[in-house]
């Protein structure tokens, strides 16, 4: 059974989630203000975080960059704001996916699904190719599969559930140049929202934590007008 930690301060709403979900058959906890949510995820271990942007003690991008410092579990942040600026600036707090209050629970529950089954499922051909680009590459990148954690020239780097799914996808195929509809199918299916400025997003918050000079990429590239692609420096 998947577990889902709600923080949301608006006890209706807090209650409907909880109450819809665990009829979906989730294993459901609920905190109504940042501190209970925090204690929570460290303590519940959820599958995926449904999150308030706005609660009456911390606010929901602190919440959510210091659940980075310590885990990648999918973090759903759902909020009345819909601006861009508040999106981009959730994602780069390390957000995974981020629903505009009000929302059909169909829609929140195939999102629900969509980040767990990315967050936990290693397909086949993509394992297979993995372990063939990991024994290649290993003097510069690699994934650890079982802690979910990116090294780095032997160094463990935390990435969020995003990036390490963008980081899999490069590492199964190295030189191969993925248009941006890849990336996004790769990370939400075509069911999520995530956009091309989301993808550029997480791609820049990856070259900051594997190239030596995130200014002058020699590790991720662009490829301008179409996507980008993972170039090892062999």
């Amino acid at each position: 059974m998947y577990k889902v930690l709600i923080i949301e301060d608006d006890v209706m709403m807090n209650n409907m989630l909880s109450m819809y979900l665990t009829e979906e058959g989730y294993e459901v906890q609920q905190a109504f203000n940042g501190t209970t949510g925090l204690h929570t995820t460290f303590h519940f271990s959820p599958h995926i975080i449904l999150l308030d942007l706005i609660l009456p003690d911390i606010d929901g991008i602190s919440i959510c960059t210091e659940i980075r410092t310590t885990s990648n579990v999918p973090i759903m942040i759902l909020s009345m704001k819909s601006e861009i600026s508040e999106r981009v600036q959730a994602l780069k707090a390390g957000a995974d996916d981020y629903l505009c209050k009000p929302f059909s629970m169909h829609e929140l529950t195939a999102r629900v699904e969509a980040l767990i089954r990315r967050s936990i499922q290693t397909t086949d051909t993509l394992a297979s190719n993995m372990e063939v680009a990991v024994e290649e590459y290993a003097d510069a990148i690699r994934l650890d599969h079982e802690r979910r954690l990116l090294i780095v020239r032997e160094q463990p780097v935390e990435t969020t559930f995003s990036e390490y799914e963008i980081m899999r996808l490069f590492l199964s195929a190295p030189r191969k140049v993925f248009s941006r509809e890849e990336l996004i199918s790769t990370l939400r299916g075509f069911d999520s929202f995530v956009t091309d400025r989301s993808i550029d997003v997480h791609i820049v918050n990856l070259r900051k934590k594997i190239e030596q000079n995130p200014r002058e990429p020699q590790l991720i590239k662009t490829v301008w007008g179409f996507g980008y692609k993972y170039s090892p420096s062999i």
